[in-house]
């Protein structure tokens, strides 16, 4: 297992040398000013006044909406998601978009509303993305147990998305299952071995194993800072309190084990790309170009 996860390492520096990486971007604070978003919208003006031949205007609208949704401006995607739904309908597309900005903003009945309409796309892709947002909405209202269920139902869909394993994996940590959480994790982390928030999981789950050695290691080709390093390993506290605790804990005995530790709030929660931050816990590893929220 030490020798597999090492192979990872390597990239993980290079990468980092080359853009450098983010574990967390944190959205706490309500934005004022957006210019890419800004110019995202001068190019869909741009592209709609174009011929048809040069552009399709729903693809440029939908590509808008997700640079809008990279950029955390959930609610003005949510006003833009309106509009493209208006052009194109209910799309799969359109489904997933809105699950996803209706989660983020705190929606949480009507996002699940979205993403059961999802997964009945017949294409598995779009099915698999309303089952890993079913699961995202369960591990936020801390029910890891629930969460993995409906990740794994989505990775039986999609076997080799990164992120999709990676929360699996966190999951199945979080729940207490650590064995179930071995083979997501490394699968992802070797997957896509320049993503730090994978590594950070990977390194979670061998501090829970008791390999300190080889977490340290992962943490050290991170460059990850203090605040990272103890977040990782109050990930590794709570997995322990699952496993060793009650075989079917409430839904928020994550939150509150989190806030027992001192943590105020849980200081990761799931999300897409598996981590979240918490508004008053900041993780220091440089930001990503291919980093999503």
């Amino acid at each position: 297992m030490t020798a597999i996860a090492s192979t990872a390492i390597p990239a993980l520096r290079a990468a980092l040398a080359v853009a450098g990486l983010a574990l967390l971007a944190a959205c706490g604070a309500p934005k004022t000013h957006y210019p890419p978003a800004a110019q995202a919208q001068e190019q869909q003006r741009a592209a709609e006044a174009a011929p048809a031949a040069e552009a399709d205007p729903s693809a440029t609208h939908q590509r808008l909406i997700e640079q809008m949704q990279r950029e955390g401006l959930w609610y003005a995607s949510l006003a833009h998601i309106d509009a493209l739904e208006q052009r194109v309908g209910a799309s799969s597309a359109v489904l997933r978009l809105r699950g996803d900005a209706l989660r983020q903003t705190g929606q949480a009945a009507a996002s699940r509303k979205a993403y059961e309409a999802l997964i009945k796309a017949p294409d598995a892709t779009d099915a698999a993305a309303g089952l890993h947002g079913l699961g995202l909405l369960a591990g936020a209202e801390g029910d890891f147990a629930r969460a993995a269920q409906w990740m794994e139902q989505a990775r039986q869909r999609t076997p080799t998305d990164p992120r999709l394993l990676g929360d699996l994996g966190y999951a199945h940590l979080r729940a207490g299952q650590i064995e179930g959480a071995r083979v997501p994790l490394m699968q992802a982390a070797q997957l896509r071995p320049a993503d730090a928030r994978l590594q950070m999981n990977l390194a979670a789950w061998m501090l829970v194993k008791g390999d300190e050695a080889q977490a340290s290691r992962i943490l050290d080709a991170a460059g990850a800072n203090a605040a990272t390093r103890e977040a990782v390993a109050q990930t590794a506290r709570l997995a322990q309190q699952a496993r060793a605790g009650a075989t079917a804990p409430a839904p928020t005995a994550a939150v509150a084990a989190a806030a027992a530790a001192g943590a105020g709030d849980a200081s990761l929660a799931l999300r897409s790309s598996a981590w979240q931050e918490a508004r008053r816990v900041h993780i220091g590893v440089r930001r990503s170009d291919d980093a999503t929220p």
